[in-house]
Formats: structure tokens, sequence, C-alpha cells
């Protein structure tokens, strides 16, 4: 005897396949990254253990070669940074069976959009608030979320003042800071090129009001749609300019500072050994789908040297 065609198809069971689910929210992820896109990025996917170790080879000088001598050998005894893989974050939703059958599909949207965007921003705020060990700082003691008569940020609008959390010193960014931050990098031989400043909303705001840095000659090419001049912002003094939401606070008895964060792109890693994971499992207890989304990761300082905070108002 025949069964008949009703199948149960992959267009009836759509709402279960959780693969669907995984492409909508990594797509999500990628789009809402803004710190993660900038700093090196090491793959630790489908490797066991806890721990990264990434060589820091120390940099060679050249010798004097004097006729008829040896040259002159030199060695060092190499470090290593550490990546300790120890960030489990997750996003989860149990979706009942009556809100699946009744609820319109931008629920679903929704729900994939904003666990990629928090999955990103959770990423992000890792990477940024290593900007508080910058310089020789230590977290907790000389950083600038830490109340304390100096640290080791500076103010935005010199870039030369060390910040004070306490008395809250912070100024709005100038290209006096800016070019004294390019300074210091300049200074620790730190390459010219993959340079970026990310700024919060407010500084976008004060450099939108500069005619300094709305003349072409700091905006970089217009014609890439990513300047100032458009509403979007751009390149200055070739340093290219990202605006985040998810820019550090300067904590301590001020609470309301924001951080300019100026770097290169090898002054912090992010390591992924599990990137962003859908699951979906019914749960007939509950009469509902649940849905999580999880990754696996670990961030570290690179170079010390190779990035520098500046404290500017909320």
């Amino acid at each position: 005897m025949a069964l008949g065609t009703n199948h149960v198809t992959l267009t009836t069971a759509d709402k279960f396949i959780p693969e669907i689910w995984s492409d909508e929210i990594i797509a999500a992820y990628k789009q809402s990254l803004v710190a993660a896109n900038l700093f090196s990025k090491m793959s630790f996917k489908g490797k066991k253990g806890d721990t990264l170790h990434i060589p820091k080879p120390t940099r060679g000088s050249a010798s004097v070669k004097a006729a008829s001598t040896q040259v002159t050998l030199i060695a060092a005894t190499e470090s290593e940074q550490q990546v300790l893989i120890n960030k489990h974050y997750e996003y989860s939703r149990l979706i009942e069976d009556i809100v699946e059958t009744q609820a319109l599909a931008s629920l679903r949207k929704f729900y994939t959009d904003d666990a990629g965007y928090a999955l990103a921003k959770q990423v992000d705020t890792d990477l940024i608030r290593l900007g508080r060990g910058v310089n020789g700082g230590v977290v907790g003691t000389s950083d600038y979320a830490t109340s304390a008569a100096s640290t080791n940020a500076f103010i935005g609008s010199t870039g030369a003042t060390v910040y004070n959390s306490s008395t809250s010193n912070a100024a709005a960014l100038g290209d006096g800071g800016i070019r004294r931050s390019i300074q210091r990098l300049d200074d620790a031989d730190v390459p010219m090129t993959d340079r970026f400043l990310v700024i919060p909303p407010t500084t976008r705001n004060t450099l939108m009001g500069l005619a300094r840095f709305t003349e072409q000659a700091f905006v970089g090419d217009v014609s890439n749609g990513n300047t100032i001049r458009n509403g979007q912002v751009g390149d200055v003094y070739g340093v290219k300019v990202y605006v985040s939401t998810n820019a550090d606070t300067a904590a301590g008895n001020s609470t309301t500072d924001r951080i300019c964060l100026l770097a290169h792109k090898d002054a912090f890693v992010l390591a992924e050994q599990m990137g962003v994971r859908s699951q979906a499992q019914y749960k007939q207890e509950y009469l509902g789908t649940l849905f999580t989304s999880d990754m696996l990761y670990g961030v570290a300082e690179l170079r010390d040297s190779s990035a520098v905070a500046l404290a500017v108002p909320a």
C-alpha cells in the first residue's frame, strides 16, 4: 500500500535545520565585527590544547665588518607570547512551538542577527580592552580603567599629557593628539602600514566639526565611500579611522570618559579555536526548540608599544 506523498521535506522541516541558522548568524557576526577585522587573527581550529604559543624573536642589529676578521655573531634567547584559549561565550533562546507557529518570519531574522551581533560585540570588547595594558600598563594598577593619579593613557587633545582618571582630565581628540600618538608608534619602529584609529561616536562628532579633518588631504580617497565627507570616516595622516560604539570606557571615578585606540594590527591577536557554531535541539518537555550559538577563542597583547590609548570625554 502506498504511503502517499505527505513527506517531511527540507521545506516542511526548515525550522529544525540548524545549518541555515548557522549561515545566517555567521554572516551577521562578520558584518558586526570591527576590532576583530583590524587586529591579527590566528586560527587554532581543530587543534587540541588550551594555550597557543607564538614565538617573539628579538630584532638583531648590524655589525661593522672589519678587514681580515670574522663576522660578528649575534644570538638572543627568544621569548614567546602565550594566548590562553579561555573565552567561551554562547547565545541561547528557547523558541516554544506556539511562537514558532504564530510569529512572523522576521522574528527568526531578529534572533539570527542578534546572535551574530552579541558574539561579535563580545569579541570586539575583549580585543579593545587589551588597550588597558599597552605602553607598560598593568591592568588593575596603572591602566586607564583604574582610578589613579596617572595611567598609561594620554589625553586626546595633546597626546602628551598623561590621563588622570581620578580627576578626569580627558580632552576631545585633536590634531596634536593624533600627531603625537603617531610619533609614539614611529619612535617604537612600528610599521607605518596597517595602522588604524578606533574612536567612539562622540569623537567622530568632534572630527566632523573640524575643518582640518574634512579637507581632502586628510580624508583619503573620497571614491571609496569610507570618508568623513560623506558621513563616514576616512584616513587621517595615512591612518584609517573606524567608529565603534564598543570603544572602551575609562572607569575609576570617571565612568563617562571614553578611549580612542591608535594601534597597529600586530599589537593584539585573536586566536579562534572554534568559530561561530550554531545548534538546534527540540525539547519535548518544553514543546520548543532550543537554539544556541557559541564560540571559543582567546586574545592577547603581542607588541606593547604598538598601540596608544587616548582618553576623551563621552
